[in-house]
């Protein structure tokens, strides 16, 4: 995969590499690729995968594919952890697994129809416990940004361990950013409720459906320009095949065009797009060329099978 890391840039001579911290879920994917509509009462052909995933964990490998120094807290069972550890570490990020007595890893289902268009079942399993009991100060030693996976936010333990997170990071003049992860989650949760939660993060980074559901507008400028001044965060905005853009202090700040690419299975585009964003922003890259960054790694994601790059 080409030009992804290159498209970073080098840390500034004389200065110390500062890591990225992710903090969020440890999936178990099993991703079923199917030709033909999904027929009920019967068996319907596909293409099944066994992969490591999790919105969290997949944003910091293609971080870490994208040339930052990456460490991952997340919560596993017993059941796998080993096979995550090892998959976490061949993708050069610092796995930080908390392994959880009596329940399994989380486990989702994701059904790829043949446009690449994926429908999801989840178990929440072992990410549900993540919480501040599994939080050392220490995990912030070296960093230079946190971001904080939305599924957190769906758990009361999750809700209190970004607060203790946030809080934290704040403290050492670290920014945090949250990717919002699931409209339905949303929805369940509630909006008001989990705006409250994210309030005071410096980053927010929705798709398309989210950021309608989190503003209340449709149009996605007028969605990430509402949301920002509503929250005071800087938002970036991934819209598939239509790119991505930006908005901060409740205007648009900048757009990047999408990555052409022959899609396979679009699992883990979003993540990918955050983890090359995120990559490019602590090498100091400015806005355009960041979206840009997020944008190419996004399109390197769907030409793959599952959410993480390819070992």
């Amino acid at each position: 995969m080409p030009g992804l890391a290159a498209a970073v840039g080098p840390t500034a001579p004389g200065e110390p590499e500062r890591a990225l911290l992710v903090v969020g879920d440890v999936v178990t994917d099993v991703v079923a690729r199917h030709a033909e509509p999904l027929a009920p009462d019967t068996d319907t052909a596909a293409r099944i995968a066994l992969r490591p995933g999790g919105a969290g964990a997949n944003v910091a490998c293609w971080a870490a594919r994208c040339g930052a120094r990456v460490r991952l807290l997340a919560r596993v069972g017993a059941d796998s952890a080993d096979w995550h550890r090892a998959a976490l570490r061949a993708a050069g990020v610092d796995p930080v697994l908390r392994v959880d007595p009596e329940l399994p890893t989380t486990v989702v289902i994701a059904l790829v129809d043949a446009a690449a268009e994926r429908t999801l079942v989840t178990d929440s399993g072992a990410s549900l416990r993540l919480g501040p009991a599994d939080w050392t100060e220490d995990l912030l030693d070296g960093a230079g940004h946190v971001h904080l996976s939305g599924y957190l936010f769906f758990s009361a333990p999750g809700r209190e361990l970004a607060a203790v997170v946030a809080k934290a990071a704040r403290a050492r003049g670290l920014p945090v950013s949250v990717d919002p992860a699931s409209a339905g989650f949303i929805r369940r949760l509630g909006v008001p409720r989990f705006l409250d939660a994210v309030a005071g993060t410096d980053l927010l980074l929705p798709n398309e459906a989210e950021a309608a559901l989190l503003s209340g507008r449709a149009e996605p400028a007028r969605a990430a320009a509402e949301l920002s001044a509503r929250c005071g965060a800087e938002v970036m905005v991934t819209l598939g095949a239509g790119g991505a853009l930006a908005a901060a202090h409740g205007r648009l700040t900048a757009r990047a065009p999408a990555v052409p690419a022959s899609a396979v299975d679009t699992t883990g585009a979003g993540d990918a797009f955050t983890g090359g964003l995120l990559a490019a922003r602590l090498s100091g890259a400015d806005l355009p060329s960041a979206l840009a960054a997020g944008c190419r790694a996004g399109a390197a994601a769907v030409t793959v099978v599952g959410g993480r790059p390819p070992s």
